[in-house]
This record gives C-alpha cells, sequence and structure tokens, in this order.
C-alpha cells in the first residue's frame, strides 16, 4: 500500500536533529570531503549500471556530487539529506551545471516517496551513518521497485577509515544513553544481510579509495572545516584538547606520507543488490 502525502510532513524523526545539524555544519565545503571519495563513487555507480530515463534515488546525498554524476549519464535523480545547508549547496552546483535534480530534505529512516518510487537506489557511505539502521533498510527497500537495484558504498570495519575514527573518538564526550550502533555494522557482509537480504539479492565488492593530499595538515584543513563531525567536535573543544586532537588526527595522516605527499588507502565495500519481489 502506498503511503498517502500526510505521511511526509514530519521530515526529520526527533532523534536525528542533532545529527542534521551536526552533518549540516559542514555546509559546501563537504564537497571537498566527496571529491577525495569520487573513485569510490564512480565505482559505486559504474556497479549501479544506470541507464538514461531510469529513477534513481541518491539517499543522503550531502552536496550532491553522486546526484550529478548520476544526473550525467541521464538518469531523472532525486537526491534526499537531512543537512539542510548542504542541500543548498547540492542544488546551487547542480542549476550551475544545468543539471535537473529533485533535492529534497528528508531522514534516511523516514524517506519522503511513494513505495517503490523508483528503479535503483543508491548511497555512498551516507545510509551507513543513520541511528537505527533496521529502519533505513526498510526504507530503501520500501521505496525501490521488484526488480529494481541497490547500490551502496560502506567503510569496511578493519580499515584505515575506521582507525581514523578510532583517533576522533578519543576527543568525543561519553553518549547521553545507549551509543547509536557502529556505522562500520554496514561493512559487515553479515551485518548487511540481515538488513537487506530478505528484500533483495545481494552481491560484494572490495575496493580501495586512495586519499591524496600534500600533508596531514592538508587533511586535517579539509576535514576541520568540510566534514561535519569533524568540524562540530574541533569547535566544542577547548583550545588545549583541540590543539591536541588536530596533531593526533595529522599524525595519523603523515603516517602515510611518500615521495610527493601522503597517500592513505581508505578500504571500502560495495554492497549491490537486485529487490526481490
Amino acid at each position: 500500500m502506498a503511503m498517502s502525502h500526510e505521511a511526509f510532513e514530519t521530515r526529520i524523526r526527533p532523534h536525528n536533529a542533532t545529527p542534521s545539524a551536526v552533518w549540516s555544519s559542514g555546509g559546501g565545503t563537504y564537497d571537498e570531503i566527496s571529491r577525495g571519495i569520487m573513485d569510490a563513487i564512480e565505482h559505486t555507480i559504474d556497479r549501479l549500471d544506470p541507464k538514461p530515463g531510469m529513477r534513481v534515488l541518491d539517499v543522503a546525498t550531502g552536496t550532491g556530487w553522486g546526484a550529478r554524476r548520476l544526473a550525467e549519464r541521464g538518469c531523472h535523480v532525486t537526491g534526499v539529506d537531512f543537512a539542510t545547508d548542504m542541500l543548498a549547496h547540492a542544488r546551487e552546483r547542480a542549476a550551475a551545471r544545468g543539471l535537473d535534480i529533485d533535492f529534497q530534505h528528508g531522514d534516511a529512516e523516514a524517506l519522503p516517496f511513494e513505495d517503490a518510487a523508483f528503479d535503483a537506489v543508491i548511497s555512498t557511505f551516507g545510509v551507513m551513518f543513520v541511528q537505527r539502521p533496521e529502519d533505513a533498510a526498510a526504507e530503501l527497500a520500501r521505496v525501490c521497485r521488484p526488480g529494481g537495484r541497490l547500490a551502496l558504498a560502506v567503510w569496511t570495519p578493519d580499515g584505515n577509515v575506521f582507525e581514523m575514527f578510532k583517533v576522533i573518538k578519543e576527543y568525543m564526550p561519553p553518549p547521553d544513553g545507549t551509543p547509536p550502533p557502529s556505522p562500520f555494522e554496514w561493512g559487515d557482509p553479515a551485518r548487511v544481510r540481515q538488513l537487506l537480504g530478505n528484500a533483495f539479492d545481494l552481491h560484494f565488492e572490495n575496493g580501495v579509495s586512495y586519499y591524496r593530499k600534500p600533508d596531514g595538515l592538508a587533511a586535517w584543513q579539509v576535514f576541520s572545516e568540510g566534514y561535519g563531525p569533524v568540524r562540530t567536535l574541533a569547535t566544542s573543544l577547548e583550545s588545549t584538547q583541540r590543539e591536541r586532537f588536530a596533531e593526533d588526527f595529522i599524525a595519523f595522516h603523515q603516517a602515510f606520507v611518500d615521495e610527493m605527499g601522503i597517500t592513505v588507502p581508505r578500504e571500502y565495500r560495495v554492497v549491490g543488490g537486485m529487490r526481490i519481489g
């Protein structure tokens, strides 16, 4: 049964109000974060195998990098995110390129779309950060038509992005109440099968994205300006702690120095699926 438009009036679930503000804080500068993973975004789009005219939903679209690439391939693209400042930039960038993309403010755990509204659903390092994975997984399945396609890019639970997040976590205050599940669970095929296996015929492929910067300081500047969780955490710390956080973050990236700068191999997994039913 299709959902009514009245059900879409509450765009952001109450427990996601704070996360939406955190992610939104990077605004348009988040586009530089997306530029750093453009190889993985392109890999995921290739595995989605989009065709001109397909209705594609980009969940947690951010500043719309993936959505723009899909539109350039001739797809009818909708991008959804709960971060309003990033969406504003996404709309501006799409308009500047003459791309007709429908960017909507919405929650991945309660998508503002009818059942089976899309031929394909994609999310590149976005949906994995939801607070309630079961709800988001159900929504991915709900809005994808029978026979439709799914493609997700997710960080692995044993790769260098996980190690980078360990540095970040050292400076985070203890969570109030029960902490949300680790986003890196989405990088475990067994967990993904629990979340999506009843709705999609799934398959998995490993990849490595190479993050290149002149040095660790340049990486810190990008993340402390454009990556909402790092930006918000850094601004919340008193000056001495913030300096230590910056030093540790820079040192992590400097461990990957080579002759021309730093090159950090960041392991990820592409989840591909065909909607059952």
